[in-house]
């Protein structure tokens, strides 16, 4: 073989190699941008129950609710103005 033959294998060896890695490069960066357009869908599903749930802890935590809850569930009520008993805490002296 003939020192031209054998570059011209070599040459073609080598650009079939490269035309082998551009179909690669380029179908596993399809397969990435696949991958990261599930992902923003994933993130945006997740945002959109994060704010439900931030509006159903807001809605759990009213005062009307939460005053309910402990009616019914806890059987508590309001004491009567003659029921509180107010304490007066006298001052620690100071200590040298």
């Amino acid at each position: 073989m003939s020192a031209k033959l054998l570059l011209i294998i070599i040459l073609l060896i080598i650009t079939f190699i490269s035309a082998i890695s551009v179909v690669y490069v380029k179908h596993y960066k399809r397969k990435l941008f696949v991958e990261i357009q599930q992902l923003e869908q994933q993130r945006d599903d997740m945002d959109i129950e994060w704010g439900k749930l931030q509006i159903e802890q807001n809605t759990q935590a009213t005062y009307g609710r939460i005053e309910r809850v402990a009616r019914e569930k806890l059987h508590m009520i309001i004491p009567a103005a003659k029921d509180v008993i107010y304490l007066k805490i006298k001052p620690l002296a100071k200590s040298l």
